[in-house]
């Protein structure tokens, strides 16, 4: 490797060392109904989400908290010895894209089929640190 490349790769390293990613595919709920609940914790603090989630009455909510919860966990694995409490985390980025749709026929009246379109989606979530 290049001296060029090993430094643009150190230096991009030193700018993701406080960002985790956690990704959950094809999570079988639509994207307008996990949109909803995604939007009520983008940019708040790790633990007020957390709160947020457990206590939603959403049904999408018990996925993005696993998701949350995952994110936590990278975060402990690629930050040994630090303390979650004091690292000031936010739900930096949260986006949910639909993924692939289960097409299902229903009876309908005169012989006709109605089509059921079983959607599902990909959440990503990123934590950060708070910038003062």
């Amino acid at each position: 490797m290049g001296s060029r490349k090993r430094e643009s790769a150190l230096a991009r390293k030193l700018t993701n060392q406080d960002v985790v990613k956690a990704i959950h595919n094809d999570c079988p709920s639509s994207p307008r109904k996990m949109r909803l609940v995604a939007d009520i914790i983008r940019g708040e603090q790790v633990d007020k989400a957390l709160y947020i989630l457990k206590y939603s009455k959403k049904d999408t909510s018990n996925k993005l908290e696993k998701v949350l919860l995952s994110a936590m966990a990278n975060w402990q694995t690629k930050n040994e010895g630090a303390d979650i409490e004091e690292a000031n985390l936010i739900v930096k980025e949260i986006f949910v894209d639909s993924a692939r749709q289960l097409k299902r026929l229903r009876p309908a009246p005169q012989g006709r089929g109605y089509r059921i379109r079983k959607r599902s989606n990909h959440i990503t979530l990123i934590l950060g640190k708070k910038e003062n």
